[in-house]
């Protein structure tokens, strides 16, 4: 029997260069597997002994040893019992609450939302702040003041942060760290990532929203064990998340999924990326917006004529959707011009990757069967039907914080990649 000491923070667990030359091979291996355990722990949850042993195909023995003593350094804590298969219910394994925190922000096009998350996948304190995107802007240090805010606000202190995760609209290459879109003026000479880790003195990772959205997917939310899965994020603007053969895919340069810049009208509107006709023109939360407006001026009878002057110069897919909600046909017609436009671009995505999942999410999704619909409908018009039929459309199961939930993932994968290779690299 085994007696826990005081929770243990990540940090002090963690090792470095000196501490891994003053231990044996055998205890470096040894790390190595409690490591991977607790990644496991991190990505899965709640965890039987059994199936420790069945993950990283070591024995029974060894499993409950290295699990033993990770309770004993205070990581892990028994979590209660799981399901019995025909005998005794088994002990199951988690980490102990609080032992590490991570910052997740998650950057919209007019808002930056900020969350501490724990090593549970709890958010404790989260914050939004009114912040309209540009290529010029001081968000490094912006950044990092609210970041401060609101870890006082949570009574957690900076040193018991692992990492910040940071998701953004645009091309952006998690590699390199740097956004190609936005904040140019801030990656000279050095890229944004580099720039957040001076200023945090913590590891940073930096990844497109829809790319974070379906990161959070992939391990928390339906295209969790599934191998080809295409997440579509429906915002102010339209990404996509690309699971193939189990992995995501980023693409050569890290800009694979911008499926929103496909160009799909003849001669259409100047889309802000600098091309005409894009399909994020007619089928984003923008159009969305701007097609509501229209209707509204051009005299459509609808309970959004009640809003003020100001508010409908603010007027966000939420009010609409809302309408919708409500009984407004005039907002329902939008949703459906929307979702038919959507439809057909994505007809086209499964007729290219031939996918078993595409998961709708982001604030369009809300919308729920007044855009589900037409996409279903534009979908029986323009796919083929072998296609189609293979194919399951769902709404995502996450709701509006999967972004915030794909940065955390985003940094912790680096930091525990970071860990393996430094080991890996010292094990003879």
């Amino acid at each position: 029997m085994t007696t826990q000491t005081m929770p243990t923070d990540l940090h002090d667990f963690f090792i470095d260069e000196k501490k891994l030359s003053n231990i044996n091979n055998v205890e470096r291996k040894k790390f190595l597997q409690k490591l991977k355990i607790i990644k496991h722990l991190f990505l899965n949850g709640e965890t039987s002994n059994a199936e420790v042993c069945q993950r990283f195909n070591v024995s029974l023995p060894t499993s409950m040893s290295l699990l033993n003593q990770l309770i004993e350094e205070g990581i892990v804590v028994k979590k209660g019992r799981g399901k019995s298969e025909g005998g005794r219910k088994p002990d199951l394994y988690g980490l102990v609450e609080n032992s590490f925190f991570v910052v997740s922000i998650h950057i919209e096009r007019f808002r930056i939302k900020l969350a501490i998350i724990d090593n549970n996948h709890t958010i404790l304190h989260e914050k939004s702040w009114p912040a309209e995107i540009s290529s010029d802007s001081n968000i490094v240090d912006i950044l990092y003041e609210w970041t401060q805010e609101l870890l006082k606000e949570a009574k957690v202190k900076l040193d018991q942060v692992m990492g910040v995760g940071i998701s953004m609209p645009g091309l952006v290459s998690a590699e390199a760290g740097k956004n190609f879109t936005y904040y140019l003026s801030e990656q000279e000479p050095e890229s944004l990532k580099d720039r957040f880790e001076k200023k945090f003195k913590k590891p940073v990772a930096i990844l497109n929203d829809a790319k974070s959205a379906c990161l959070a997917e992939f391990r928390f939310g339906r295209a969790k064990n599934k191998s080809n899965v295409l997440v579509i994020s429906m915002d102010w603007g339209i990404g996509l998340g690309i699971i193939m053969g189990g992995r995501m895919h980023s693409g050569e340069s890290g800009f694979a999924g911008e499926f929103g810049h496909i160009p799909m009208t003849e001669d259409g509107l100047l889309c802000h990326c600098g091309k005409r006709g894009c399909l994020e023109t007619e089928a984003s939360g923008l159009a969305l917006v701007r097609k509501t407006k229209e209707g509204l001026k051009a005299g459509q009878t609808s309970v959004l004529n009640k809003l003020k002057k100001e508010e409908l110069e603010k007027l966000e897919p939420e009010t609409i959707i809302d309408a919708a909600n409500r009984g407004d046909q005039f907002a329902i017609n939008v949703l459906s011009e929307i979702g038919i436009n959507l439809g057909k671009g994505i007809a086209i995505l499964i007729q290219i990757f031939n996918p078993e999942l595409v998961i709708l999410e982001g604030k369009i999704a809300e919308a729920k069967q007044f855009i589900t619909t037409p996409i279903q409908q534009s979908m029986n018009t323009y796919c083929m039907m072998q296609l189609k039929e293979r194919t399951k459309i769902e709404l995502s199961t996450l709701g509006a914080n999967s972004s915030l939930y794909g940065g955390t993932i985003a940094v912790m994968d680096d930091i525990f990649k970071d860990q393996v290779s430094l080991v890996k690299s010292q094990i003879s």
